[in-house]
């Protein structure tokens, strides 16, 4: 393990070490701080970039974060989807984490789990706000790591009693509902078809790498909070078109979402203007737009993943990875 310190080299952190100062609930609350600081134009605009590759692609999304002290964070993720037949992760990066006075990197994280758990944390945020308040009945499409993420961090926020789990390989969503059924105390069922579950529930996430629209008007009842986790790159799609037609539409970043969200999808379909979405999310949770206002309201928060997400949790693990060397950090995120 490297060093840390004024004089000394940056941390180097695997992902095991990134997970053992990672816990969700603090995720979820500095997730939520970085979308208040972002809606309040307390922090520069975040940065993305992509480039595509032979079998997949990169991405680079960067931010700054926080107030005495602050940080900049810069994450590389890769993602190639055939990597889960070579027993690769399907996204795996690097977070480079600096110090946004003076420019001194402080870590490099692997940034698997940060990725995984933010994404997760950005829907609980979401759903905190946007779902309603009885919701009990969810259904979750993408039953991977991502899978998991998005069910612990809905059980955080959400009092559900019901979980419907889809995906396009039944192994995967049997191996999810056996895992977490004991470990959230839900009833937790997989379905062959994802229509009728959804049509049932409150609140739907998608989180799978589909290239084409399998969320459909007829499918969502009214008064459903839907999560669209999964394009975050143009050529992905989840929901269609017309789903956005008579929609709450909410973005994370409303210049990502309209250019690699689902969201760019309904707008190049000519269903929805740009005019028509409510609010960036980091609005509703800094107080400058109002949430979800009635039970009948269908609510799509499109998450394509914002770069403060990233530092907001990169700065956790590092403040307490060196709290445990007796560093002291007034944990800061902003108010």
């Amino acid at each position: 393990m490297a060093s840390f310190g004024e004089s000394s080299g940056p941390l180097l952190m695997s992902r095991s070490e990134v997970a053992r100062y990672l816990d969700l609930d603090g995720c979820i609350n500095a997730v939520e701080a970085a979308f208040r600081v972002h809606g309040a134009g307390q922090v520069p605009p975040p940065a993305v970039a992509s480039v595509p590759a032979s079998g997949g692609a990169f991405h680079v999304k960067a931010g700054l974060f926080g107030t005495e002290p602050e940080y900049f964070a810069a994450k590389l993720n890769a993602n190639f989807m055939d990597n889960r037949r070579i027993g690769l992760p399907t996204i795996q990066g690097i977070i480079a984490l600096c110090d946004g006075r003076t420019g001194r990197l402080l870590a490099l994280m692997d940034s698997i789990e940060i990725t995984a758990v933010r994404t997760g944390a950005a829907t609980a945020v979401a759903a905190k706000y946007l779902a309603r308040a009885d919701a009990r009945v969810a259904t979750i499409c993408g039953c991977g790591t991502q899978g998991r993420a998005q069910l612990r961090a809905l059980a955080r926020v959400c009092r559900l009693e019901e979980v419907h789990l889809f995906d396009t390989d039944p192994n995967a969503a049997e191996a999810l509902a056996g895992e977490l059924t004991g470990e959230l105390g839900l009833t937790i069922r997989v379905v062959g078809e994802p229509g009728r579950a959804i049509s049932a529930s409150d609140i739907c996430v998608t989180c799978t790498p589909a290239r084409a629209a399998f969320l459909h008007p007829e499918m969502v009842s009214p008064g459903t909070f839907i999560a669209a986790v999964g394009a975050d790159a143009e050529h992905k799609q989840e929901l269609a078109p017309e789903l956005f037609v008579g929609a709450m539409v909410v973005a994370d970043v409303l210049a990502q979402s309209a250019t690699m969200g689902d969201l760019h999808h309904a707008l190049s379909a000519g269903v929805i203007q740009l005019s028509e979405v409510h609010s960036e999310l980091g609005e509703i949770v800094a107080g400058r737009k109002p949430g979800r206002t009635g039970a009948d309201q269908i609510i799509i928060f499109d998450s394509t993943g914002m770069a403060i997400q990233d530092a907001a949790a990169a700065a956790l693990v590092y403040q307490r990875r060196c709290a445990d060397e007796g560093e002291v950090f007034r944990f800061n995120f902003g108010s």
